[in-house]
């Protein structure tokens, strides 16, 4: 490993790497190594190319990258090369020779595993051609098709660790200035502007300061976070080491729940390096400047995400929030000015200083410069991690970016924020992403967590699933926040199971003000979005279940029964896959569903090919 002396060895070392990948003229086979691809056997591709390499003796002749993520989990194990952008998806260890043969040994392309245009049936071969990819912005996530996470040189190699270099040759006041001006706001969901966070913790009085990375990502479907350290954890460090130089800090923490296994590894194995380097520690690159970073592993609390219980878990205490009569900055971690970002704002840090302020606030809107990375799930056709720039509508992301609603059915609401963000019905789809349209439209920025819903989803269901994970996930210091969701839950679960009157709507309504008003952190005043959101935008889906006892939608089991049509068959499948046996019926003759045994599990409509089973 070299030694890192000073700036000047820095810039060095990287000339040679340029120079060197220049000169040997390799080509490059980049295959998406996160977790979602790891799940469906990209360890397993990854060897088939080694295997094939050295068959057709080509291990010194192309550089195989297991990378972090690539986007489209949706199609994954992802396989890219990164020289002209093509892009192969699917692929399973069983595709690997082909794709050697065809892509490197004869120069072309593996056309059998491109990208198709589902309607013309086009190929796509490149990220501009797909539209996922081409509708982005992808500031950070480029990062990811071309470095392996866990080599310090790759990350040099793209630039990595000229922001601090540029962070120590201006100086920590116009670093400052610097982030100010290109106001860039935290990523985690507060969207306070860092720069102003910065100057305040380095301005307080004190003899020790610390910086902390929250990446406890709680959200359900969320990943943003777990992927951005799985595919760079260089680009934190570079982050965290240039706000601890600027804010005079010598110690560190990288807070990440500890469902991350692979972020974890991957995190350690490049302090190692940046410690080995003299990029981390003592005397960084010559300056006198010591910093050194620690991982600490929560234990999954989604209250921890909040920067005052997630300090006093550090510390090693119950992780609850406290009242902020004094803000972190000034009295955090061990009552010393502590600066607390999330992982995609320490990431995009080191692109700010390099670049500048003025090319950072290009992108984006003057409110919300910059760009931001959404998980994108649901019943969107392309799920995946998106990076779209701030101010690109609704419609831009779920539609162009998440190629539309599954099996073309209509679009009806998107979930933005996590659990305690607000539901946004489809006359909203032209809303522009940002900060405080989502905020004034009922919603959040969140994290990045972006669910979309089509018109068989239930949207009081929705309101109760999110109050179900939040009255858990509350501390319960507070009495408004651990006993008032709680109640929301039962009131929600009395519209979806029929019990309620449109009284309770209002007992709804009054309970969620009070709920917002009276809880102590961010968990408590927002957990009431999604049900005010969706009380306010699909209220006549609400009164549906109360009024008429019925789910329009076909979801809630209280309220709906199950029905076998005249396009019934008599195929018999229905009634040998049920399991309570309740399906009675002859061979070729209508079948009818006994409903007083029925227990709506929906495996008969599940499995019916003839759309002979209705609900009603």
């Amino acid at each position: 490993m070299t030694k890192f002396t000073s700036v000047e060895a820095l810039h060095s070392h990287r000339e040679a790497l340029l120079a060197t990948k220049k000169d040997e003229n390799k080509k490059t086979v980049s295959v998406c190594a996160g977790t979602g691809c790891k799940a469906v056997g990209a360890d397993l591709v990854v060897e088939a190319f080694k295997a094939e390499f050295a068959k057709n003796g080509l291990e010194n002749a192309v550089h195989l990258k297991a990378t972090g993520c690539l986007g489209l989990c949706e199609k994954g194990t992802l396989v890219m090369m990164p020289a002209d952008q093509t892009v192969y998806h699917s692929i399973t260890p069983k595709k690997v020779p082909t794709i050697v043969e065809q892509a490197l040994v004869q120069d072309g392309r593996a056309d059998d595993f491109l990208f198709t245009d589902p309607e013309t049936g086009a190929k796509q071969p490149t990220m501009n051609d797909i539209p996922f990819y081409a509708s982005q912005k992808r500031l950070l996530l480029d990062k990811n098709t071309l470095i392996d996470p866990i080599c310090l040189d790759d990350y040099i190699s793209v630039g990595g660790y000229k922001g601090l270099a540029k962070a120590i040759e201006i100086g920590p006041d116009k670093v400052i200035d610097e982030m100010k001006k290109a106001t860039l706001r935290g990523r985690g969901g507060g969207g306070f502007p860092a720069g102003r966070k910065w100057e305040t913790c380095r301005n307080a009085p004190s003899d020790k300061r610390y910086v902390i990375c929250n990446a406890d990502e709680g959200d359900p479907g969320a990943f943003m976070d777990a992927s951005l350290l799985e595919g760079q954890p260089h680009s934190v460090i570079e982050g965290m080491i240039i706000g601890a130089y600027t804010i005079g800090s010598d110690e560190g923490y990288v807070y990440v729940r500890h469902e991350y296994p692979l972020a974890v590894e991957r995190l350690t194995k490049a302090l190692e390096q940046v410690r080995a380097s003299g990029l981390l520690g003592e005397n960084i690159l010559g300056t006198g400047f010591n910093f050194d970073i620690k991982i600490n592993k929560g234990g999954g609390a989604f209250v921890c995400g909040e920067s005052t219980a997630l300090m006093a878990s550090i510390e090693g205490r119950v992780g609850e929030p406290r009242a902020k009569h004094i803000h972190t900055v000034v009295a955090g971690l061990n009552d010393k000015p502590t600066n607390l970002n999330n992982v995609e704002t320490w990431a995009t840090v080191p692109l700010i200083v390099e670049r500048g302020a003025d090319w950072f606030t290009q992108m984006g809107t003057k409110g919300s410069p910059g760009t931001k990375i959404f998980s994108l799930v649901g019943k969107v056709n392309n799920t995946g991690l998106v990076e779209a720039e701030m101010g690109a509508t609704l419609r831009q992301i779920i539609f162009d970016m998440g190629g539309g609603i599954r099996g073309g059915r209509p679009f009806k609401a998107v979930q933005t924020g996590g659990p305690s963000g607000g539901c946004l019905p489809a006359d909203k789809l032209d809303v522009p992403v940002d900060f405080d349209t989502l905020w004034n439209e009922g919603s959040m920025m969140g994290s990045g967590g972006m669910v979309a819903m089509d018109d068989q989803t239930c949207m009081v269901d929705v309101a109760r699933y999110f109050l179900d994970f939040l009255k858990f996930e509350s501390c319960g210091k507070c009495t408004t926040c651990r006993e008032g969701i709680r109640r929301l839950h039962q009131l929600v679960s009395d519209v979806a199971e029929g019990r309620a009157t449109e009284e309770t709507l209002d007992l709804i309504e009054t309970l969620a003000e009070t709920v917002e008003k009276g809880s102590l952190c961010a968990l408590g005043t927002s957990a009431v979005n999604p049900v005010l959101s969706t009380l306010k935008y699909f209220r006549e889906e609400y009164l549906a279940h109360v009024r008429d006892k019925k789910c329009p939608a076909g979801v809630c089991k209280e309220l709906i029964t199950y029905h076998i049509n005249e396009n019934c068959t008599g195929c018999l499948i229905c009634k040998r896959r049920c399991p309570e046996q309740c399906i009675a019926g002859e061979n070729k003759k209508i079948h009818v569903i006994d409903t007083s045994k029925c227990t709506k599990c929906g495996i008969c409509k599940d499995v019916c090919k003839f759309d002979a089973v209705e609900i009603y």
